[in-house]
């Protein structure tokens, strides 16, 4: 099966006005991070404030919330264990590097995929969970973005031959649920409502742990600041190749 190729002409990059401020490029939730993954949530924060989000908070463990302080001091942060999430004032959640799949998480993830309804992308762990969880594919909101790695897709979706398979599948699936799937790999597949398109940019330096993390701030950012989520989607996985490039 051939797709268009994506390329930065078919990509409507706004221009950031000269006259704007904080508050004109949303304000982005990620929801990262636990004990021994705190990685996670810094690359994926970093990326989502290179990729120009105006303000960014993250929902982290009280006891790691020192690593944040201090490598993103521009992000404000939310102790997962303090209280239940509010949703108030976000334009956009990403959720899943390093968030593990405890019982904890399973609660938070379910009570975003239920509760918010803004643009949202579930990675990484989210995936996983919703893996063991397949009534929540059901519950997803419409415009939803998944980002999976082949592992992570095949636990969604069922075991697959091949990335042809996977590609069908993507396809077949992004529309069954109304989502946005991003199938990630060498020349990234991105689809929703029977539309694909493979990616153009990026190399095998992508190939290593933490790539992924970076995708999602970078996704992250543009759903905030205001993009629907495939073109949001498209963008960053652009973008994100052509960093590595």
């Amino acid at each position: 099966m051939e797709f268009p190729l994506l390329n930065a002409p078919d990509l409507p990059f706004k221009k950031r006005e000269a006259a704007s401020h904080k508050g004109t490029y949303g304000h982005a939730l990620l929801v990262a991070g636990n004990l021994g993954r705190m990685g996670a949530a810094v690359i994926a924060a970093r990326a989502c404030l290179r990729a120009g989000v105006g303000l960014l908070t993250l929902n982290v463990p009280k006891d790691e919330r020192f690593i944040l302080q201090t490598t993103i001091p521009e992000a404000m942060l939310l102790m997962r264990q303090d209280t239940e999430l509010d949703f108030t004032g976000f334009s956009a959640i990403g959720i899943g590097p390093g968030l593990g799949a405890d019982s904890d998480s399973v609660r938070l993830l379910t009570h975003v995929i239920t509760e918010f309804k803004k643009p949202l992308l579930l990675d990484a762990d989210a995936l996983n969970i919703v893996a063991a969880r397949p009534d929540l594919l059901h519950q997803l909101p419409e415009n939803s973005v998944l980002t999976p790695h082949p592992k992570e897709f095949d636990r969604l979706f069922g075991l697959h031959q091949n990335d042809e398979q996977r590609r069908e599948t993507a396809i077949e699936k992004a529309q069954e649920f109304r989502i946005v799937v991003v199938l990630k790999g060498h020349q990234t597949l991105i689809t929703h409502a029977g539309t694909a398109f493979l990616n153009t940019t990026g190399n095998a330096g992508l190939a290593k742990g933490g790539s992924g993390d970076a995708l999602t701030g970078i996704i992250t950012a543009f759903l905030a600041q205001g993009y629907a989520p495939f073109t949001a989607a498209k963008m960053g996985v652009y973008l994100h190749g052509l960093a590595a490039d």
